[in-house]
């Protein structure tokens, strides 16, 4: 693949100089990018990928050094029928030294899983909407949380750590918006449960830097700053953006997908995940160290997406594979 040779991502001297003589302030010099294809990317899908294609997109995505891979999901293969192979997965996968693998629990019975997976780390998962938690888990706010209590007990039994998503943080597909105080009453309650880290999503694409720079402080007084991640959708294109506010801001962990891929089966119009490549141009070009290799993340969706037979949305692999 032909490496852009006039970005200061290609070159990490160059862009390091870049970071010293910017002008925008406070920006940390690390920022740790969790890769979330192979699980939101891929249970969007209407396909099933095969197993061995999905350990094959770990072991890309591994190659490249995240510092975070969420892997996949122990659901019920009823409710998500792209991620039953999350055990086949899990055994199949090469681990990097250096890379946390990561899956989404739903309850005590996907946290059994999950230990007998050898995971280290997991993620629960609400949202700030009493809606849209009623059409993806079929439950209310309240009772989510109850849910978790035995998977975070066990988690803790067993020296995992675990991530409490906040979905629905800055907008929701049947509701509109959502209040600040939403949000953060879901944090209390789940910083309460005892979660190690939080993550703010953006479900259907519809924060603003405005919004970003109204919920980080409110987070920041729940959980430490460097336990808070964010979660943005690309739909209406302001994901970026999000990102540069929430850098000026603190922010050192952020979400994103491989190719763009995914979006959420439960929010109508969601499709599209902050791409990797896109976040990994920007944060590189701006000299700020992710120790990720963004040749490697293009071979990555490279592959995926001839096992999905369709390209990726992401603005920065079209542009490379044009120029290869």
């Amino acid at each position: 693949m032909a490496r852009d040779s006039a970005s200061p991502a290609s070159n990490p001297a160059s862009a390091s100089n870049l970071a010293s003589a910017s002008p925008l302030r406070r920006l940390p010099a690390h920022v740790t990018v969790v890769e979330v294809g192979p699980r939101d990317g891929l249970q969007n899908e209407k396909g099933v990928v095969p197993t061995a294609e999905k350990i094959r997109y770990i072991d890309l995505l591994s190659a490249a050094g995240f510092a975070v891979i969420e892997a996949t999901s122990f659901v019920s293969p009823k409710a998500i029928p792209q991620l039953t192979d999350a055990a086949e997965v899990m055994a199949g996968i090469q681990r990097r030294s250096g890379t946390r693998y990561t899956a989404l629990v739903p309850n005590a019975k996907g946290m059994e899983r999950a230990i007998a997976a050898n995971l280290r780390e997991v993620a629960v998962f609400t949202a700030a909407s009493e809606t849209f938690v009623r059409h993806n888990i079929n439950s209310t706010i309240a009772e989510s949380i109850e849910r978790f209590r035995p998977v975070v007990a066990l988690a803790h039994e067993h020296g995992i750590r675990v991530r409490g998503y906040i979905s629905t943080a800055f907008g929701c597909p049947y509701e509109g918006a959502v209040a600040p105080e939403a949000v953060a009453r879901v944090a209390d309650e789940l910083v309460a449960l005892g979660v190690d880290d939080l993550a703010l999503g953006d479900t259907i694409g519809v924060a603003t830097p405005n919004q970003v720079a109204t919920l980080v402080p409110l987070m920041t007084e729940r959980m430490a700053l460097d336990h808070l991640g964010l979660h943005f959708h690309d739909t209406r294109g302001t994901a970026l953006a999000n990102v540069l506010t929430a850098l000026e801001l603190g922010v050192t962990t952020f979400d994103s997908s491989a190719g763009g891929l995914g979006g959420c089966p439960y929010a109508p119009g969601a499709s599209g995940n902050l791409a990797t490549e896109d976040l990994l141009y920007m944060l590189h070009g701006m000299g700020i160290q992710t120790g990720v290799d963004l040749n490697a993340v293009v071979r990555a969706s490279q592959f995926i997406a001839g096992a999905l037979g369709r390209m990726p949305t992401s603005r920065y692999l079209q542009a490379a594979l044009a120029t290869a």
